[in-house]
Formats: structure tokens, sequence, C-alpha cells
């Protein structure tokens, strides 16, 4: 669903001019330094970049899943760190919120996290409860008008410098799986406490940390639609949205190394002409802008399903199940275009690409997690008489 054609055009184009222009030449400062600077930031707020879903009614742009993922596209044509500092505003630190918020719970945070006055952050997993989300054990007790908060979270995005918290944890005592598990809205302060950034493979200036709530103290208020019990569907709106955001997230890197790949190929001469009139390098090409295509087009039609109001659990599965297996697949063929040359940082960005891509198939659903899925939900529909 596209509003105004024009104006999502102006938007595609203003991204379009940011990643290039001012991005792609800070890209390896960021890579060194583990930092955006500053004015960057600023930018991006000043844009609006951080406001992209969170609804008009709100100060964001409202804008629907398929000029979501288009944007998201284009953003993403950057190192990953780029569209992570304003991805959990645009996605998961905000859905819960958009989803099921009450409308003062609305009111108070969307506002300034459109702005990009704060940044949100999904405080899910922990150390057990990875791909069994569901055996979450943060516990949230009542006392009066408060609740208190222990636990640890572990592998959460953006938590060295995030303002608010969408925290799942176990209301119900005693409870198992999914039941008894609420969704709260945590500001850093008293009984919340981040770790140090990890060392990681790839994606630097994208901090991720451990959370610790020790007798951390909520507002009763801060319940996510004041509703006890319901954080795993809370959970699981925000996570059928934000698994198609995330294939657009995937798609635009794989557009980007293949660009990189093209332009080395018809520069690099071996043989007396460039490496891309050879027909093994023309078959990566081809097997890369194929599956770029095949994704692009999965992700635009689950899109349009979602905002015409359609059940996209199944197809959003299955777009970032494709996608985040794909851009690995085109990272790895376009080092091997490279040749040595994409090996070594000192000559292309593409060897950091490469490391940067490979956390896409084990976040929000390993691909392993989504097989599983997407079996069973194909297995549900057969059994309910249905097809495709």
């Amino acid at each position: 669903m596209i509003r105004d054609p024009r104006r999502l055009d102006a938007l595609l184009d203003d991204i379009r001019a940011f990643v290039r222009t001012t991005w792609h030449p800070l890209e390896d400062e960021v890579d060194r330094t583990g930092e955006i600077p500053e004015a960057v930031v600023e930018r991006l707020r000043r844009k609006g970049y951080f406001g992209w879903s969170i609804p008009e009614a709100h100060g964001g742009l409202g804008l629907s899943t398929e000029e979501l993922v288009l944007c998201a596209m284009e953003l993403s044509q950057a190192s990953v760190a780029l569209r992570a500092r304003v991805g959990t505003n645009t996605g998961i630190g905000s859905e819960a919120l958009v989803a099921d918020g009450t409308p003062w719970q609305k009111e108070r945070w969307l506002p300034r996290m459109a702005s990009g006055e704060l940044t949100g952050c999904l405080a899910l997993t922990e150390p057990d409860a990875g791909s069994e989300a569901t055996n979450i054990r943060t516990t949230a007790r009542r006392e009066g008008d408060h609740y208190v908060l222990d636990g640890s979270k572990c592998f959460i995005t953006n938590a060295p410098l995030a303002d608010v918290f969408t925290v799942i944890a176990r209301t119900g005592e005693g409870s198992r799986g999914h039941a008894g598990l609420s969704a709260f809205l945590v500001e850093r302060g008293p009984g919340l406490r981040t770790g140090a950034p990890y060392r990681k493979m790839g994606q630097a200036g994208s901090p991720v940390s451990d959370v610790h709530f020790e007798h951390c103290r909520v507002p009763a208020s801060h319940l996510i639609g004041g509703e006890e019990g319901a954080g795993f569907k809370t959970v699981m709106k925000v996570l059928n949205k934000q698994r198609l955001h995330l294939a657009a997230l995937c798609t635009g890197p794989a557009i980007r190394m293949l660009d990189l790949a093209i332009a080395h190929a018809t520069r690099r001469e071996q043989f007396g002409q460039p490496v891309a009139n050879f027909q093994l390098v023309q078959a990566l090409i081809a097997d890369c802008r194929t599956e770029i295509f095949a994704a692009h087009s999965m992700i635009l039609e689950a899109a349009r399903a979602r905002d015409r109001g359609e059940d996209v659990a199944l197809s959003a599965s299955m777009c970032k199940y494709f996608a985040s297996e794909m851009c690995g697949r085109v990272a790895d063929r376009c080092v091997q275009m490279f040749g040595g040359a994409g090996y070594i940082a000192d000559f292309s960005p593409i060897e950091r690409y490469y490391r940067d891509v490979r956390l896409f198939r084990l976040y929000e659903g390993t691909s392993q997690i989504h097989q599983l899925n997407i079996a069973k939900l194909a297995l549900r529909e057969h059994a309910e008489g249905e097809r495709p």
C-alpha cells in the first residue's frame, strides 16, 4: 500500500542520497571506532528516520508495510550500523507500543521515539531463552502500584545506548511456556543495568550487550496494554512485522555487495580482458541478481498482504528465511568475484559486508527455527484443506 507515490519517491531519493554521499564515506571510520558520529545521528533525527513506522498521530511518518520495506532496502545498502541505529525505533523497539500500547503509553513514549530523542530496544532473549523464547525466566512481581523485575537478558541490540526497553517478563508465578508472559516498557534508571558492548565478528557501530534487572521497580502503568499474560501475543505481532522489515534489511546489503562486485569485475583485467567477460564470473552475477529479485518480490508481496490485513505469519517467516540465506550466498559469491582483494579490508569494503551480514541468519529466529515454523504452518494449512 503506497499512500502517496510522490511523497514516497521523495523519501526514497533522500535516503539514497544520504546513504551514498554521507554514509558510505563514513563506513571505515565507524568500523574503526565502533561509534557513529553524533552529528550524523542528529541529521537522522531531523530527517525523521527514527519514526518511519510510528503513526503520524504520534509524530512519525506512519509508513505502510510496503513503504517501510522499500525504504529499508534503500537504507540498508550501507554498513549495518546505519540501519541498526534507527532500526530498533522503526521496528522492534517501538512496535509493541504501536500494536498494543494504551493511549497513555503511546502518547508518553512514541513521539519521543519518533523524533529520535529516545532510543528503544526489545529485551527478549535470555541465556536459556533464545530460539525457545517461551523459556523466559525474568520475573515481574506485583507490589502495589509497581512491578519488581529481576533477571537478565542477552544479545540485545542497542542496549548500551537505549533509553527505553520493551521487556518480556514472567508475571504468572509458576507458569510455563508462553502463559504468564507480560510486556513492559522500562525506562533506563535504578535497577536496570546494561553490560559492556560485546566484541563481535562484525556490525561495528551497532552495540549489543546484556541487560540486567535487579529489583527494578516499574510502575504498573508501564505494563503494555494494561493486561498481564498478553506478552507473547504482543511479541508475535512485533516479530511478524519485523521479519518482513528485516528481510528487506537483508536485501539492501545484497544489492550493495553485487554493485561493488560488478564494478570491480568490469575494472579488473586478467588475460587481457575484464574479469566480467568470463562466463564463470557471469554465472556468479546471474545467480546473485536472480536471488535478489526473488527476495525483493517475496517481500513486496508479503508486505502488501499485511497492508491488506491478511495473516502473514507464514509468508513473513519465509521472507526472513530466504532473504537472510540469500544475503549470505551473495556475500560469498561477491568475495569470490573480488578474488584476493575481497579478503583484504585495505582494498574494498566487501570483507566487512561479508562479516556484517552473517548475523542475519541468526537473529529474530535462526534459519533452522524458521524452517520448522514454515513446515509447521504449511502442515497446518494442509490439515485445514487450505492452498497457498
